[in-house]
């Protein structure tokens, strides 16, 4: 299940990444269609980057805890949860 959550994860990720070459040639268009200047350039980029960089985080967030609402209403046992049963039954099996 960990793989999946993983997997899931940096699906989402990669979808929101942005490369400095992205957002460069981005900017070349705006300034192509004469909405940005020239000397922009630098913020612009930036500023794209940055606002990429916390919409991932933003994602990583959610789908963590959309995957534990799932796991918790479908009541399956976590790794602690198992780990506690694991030391119950070792103690049981010393006695």
């Amino acid at each position: 299940m960990s793989d999946l959550i993983k997997d899931t994860i940096l699906a989402a990720l990669g979808v929101l990444s942005l490369t400095r070459e992205k957002a460069e040639t981005l900017f070349k268009d705006l300034v192509k269609k004469g909405e940005l200047a020239e000397t922009e350039e630098a913020k612009f980029v930036k500023n794209l980057i940055e606002k990429a960089r916390k919409r991932s985080v933003e994602v990583e967030k959610k789908i963590e805890e959309i995957v534990e609402k799932a796991v918790k209403k479908l009541n399956i046992p976590t790794r602690k949860d198992l780990e506690e049963i694991k030391e119950k039954l070792d103690e049981l099996i010393k006695k």
